[in-house]
């Protein structure tokens, strides 16, 4: 029987990717208006200003080491966005999805034990293939290497942010993580895409940092102090099952057969993934 954190945890994961997706989904729209560069930008411009405000990061809650892991941990943050922007503008949502997923991925085989460490994860792979037949169509190769690059960023993101959940109490690592976010991307992209903005993207931004990421990113940090890195890894395997599940609710989008069996194989890896994923409990810094 899967064990209470365990619950929590893959509940915390699920909330996280609807939000991820949905927000996603929006943000396509804006890319013509605005640009891959610029719908990244702001969405972490607003999500730093407003972790900034609202958490209040404290001197006291870190030491020398952990502030550090929170400093990397939002360079991080920023290349994952601006990179996955970037796919977006060039290949489909479904198949970005699926490409960022090998991240994941490779952070439930590498971290896994026993005999689920290759079973779930090969079932997941499965299901991602079947979601995006990389058969059909052409490939953009820069777009596919935008959407690799942020897999293997992605992988660093979920172990930096365990450790910032395990070494720095409530929010207070993303109090720090996400303005140096908005810092690493506004230094990259800032005089390019400040011109572009009006005052009503400058609001939407502030809805769709809600969304992505916002709201993700606090849910995935609670969840990595319930779950470990190889149940985690292979709940994320979902991601492209909501991407396709947003595409049609959202963008009409209607999925076929073959996506139909993958989102049926990657939610059967996601169960079996969060069934033993608990973790015992880490010590937290205080304050």
């Amino acid at each position: 029987m899967t064990s209470h954190p365990a619950r929590v945890g893959a509940a915390l994961s699920v909330g996280s990717m609807a939000s991820a997706q949905l927000g996603l989904a929006v943000a396509v729209g804006l890319i013509d208006r605005i640009g891959a560069e610029g719908a990244a930008w702001l969405r972490l411009v607003w999500a730093g200003v407003l972790f900034l405000v609202v958490v209040r990061p404290r001197r006291a809650a870190f030491t020398r080491t952990t502030f550090g892991i929170c400093v990397l941990l939002g360079i991080v943050t920023a290349l994952i966005s601006m990179l996955f922007m970037a796919a977006l503008a060039r290949i489909p949502m479904g198949t970005a999805s699926a490409l960022e997923f090998l991240g994941p991925l490779g952070v439930a085989v590498v971290s896994g034990r026993g005999r689920g460490r290759w079973a779930w994860p090969a079932l997941a792979a499965a299901g991602v293939v079947a979601l995006t037949q990389p058969w059909h169509g052409r490939i953009d190769v820069v777009g596919v290497g935008f959407a690799l690059t942020a897999a293997a960023c992605w992988a660093a993101y979920i172990l930096l942010t365990q450790r910032v959940g395990d070494g720095v109490s409530g929010l207070q690592g993303l109090g720090v993580s996400m303005p140096v976010a908005a810092l690493v991307a506004t230094a990259a992209v800032g005089p390019f895409v400040v011109p572009r903005m009006t005052p009503d993207m400058i609001l939407i931004g502030l809805g769709l940092a809600l969304l992505v990421p916002i709201v993700p990113f606090t849910l995935e940090l609670l969840a990595l102090r319930r779950l470990n890195t190889a149940a985690f890894g292979t709940l994320m395997s979902l991601e492209p099952a909501f991407a396709l599940l947003i595409g049609f609710l959202v963008l009409h989008q209607v999925p076929g057969p073959a996506g139909i069996v993958g989102v049926a194989l990657v939610v059967a890896a996601g169960i079996g993934a969060a069934r033993g994923g608990a973790r015992l409990p880490a010590p937290v810094q205080p304050g």
